[in-house]
């Protein structure tokens, strides 16, 4: 019995994205983006019940990146799609591609599941992340970003960057922790203690410069690895 808990938790996961994508296509971006966050929390959750129940399995694996594309790259892409649908746009074919990022993310959990290299961090933006970073943004700013002159392209362009980061060579931390001490761990205190301000100061668009602070961040680590 207890071999289907993950399983489950990970349907869970699923089944948010599917929610999330309903409530994008209705123009509900800051429900989408709850669902979302809440589908997180189940990808969050299945890995470490797998493993505490020692019931970790290849199906488990395979099932766990077909939630995520569903929760973390087509959820995202309809809030994208969505938002794009707002402009008045003489190229009725641009809010389409959006999905593209639904393409990439697929390219990416792919690679992840593949890729022996990110047992402890991450190559390339986790598509959890990049999911996180559109719908706060949408949410949080979409009002505002509308107001810009030629804004729905500024938005594609975001959209195929972080298509390029999802599959790119850039190292990325992950938050895990072998031991709670600071040294080994600065950049993740780091991290966790900046997200603070920025969460309390900025509301739901703090999640956006979280992610874009992540970002940053590793690649500042990643060259400070590489030149010592």
């Amino acid at each position: 019995m207890k071999k289907h808990i993950p399983n489950t938790i990970t349907c869970c996961n699923l089944i948010s994205g599917c929610i999330a994508t309903y409530f994008a296509f209705t123009g509900d971006a800051q429900l989408a983006l709850l669902f979302i966050v809440i589908g997180a929390m189940f990808d969050f959750f299945d890995g470490m019940v797998a493993r505490l129940l020692h019931v970790s399995s290849p199906i488990g694996k395979e099932l766990d990146s077909l939630a995520d594309n569903i929760t973390f790259g087509f959820a995202p892409s309809a809030i994208v799609f969505d938002y794009l649908c707002t402009f008045h746009i003489h190229w009725p074919v641009l809010p389409f591609l959006a999905f593209i990022m639904a393409a990439f993310s697929a390219l990416r959990l792919a690679k992840f599941n593949l890729d022996e290299r990110q047992a402890l961090g991450f190559i390339g933006l986790p598509t959890p992340a990049n999911a996180l970073f559109w719908g706060s943004l949408i949410v949080g700013l979409g009002s505002t970003i509308s107001t810009i002159p030629h804004a729905e392209w500024i938005i594609l362009c975001g959209t195929f960057i972080s298509c390029w980061l999802l599959i790119s060579e850039i190292p990325m931390f992950a938050l895990k922790f072998k031991t709670w001490g600071w040294k080994g761990n600065e950049i993740k205190y780091i991290f966790i203690l900046s997200c603070i301000p920025l969460l309390l100061f900025l509301g739901v668009s703090g999640l956006a410069a979280i992610i874009a602070w992540y970002i940053i961040l590793s690649i500042i680590t990643s060259r400070i690895n590489k030149t010592n």
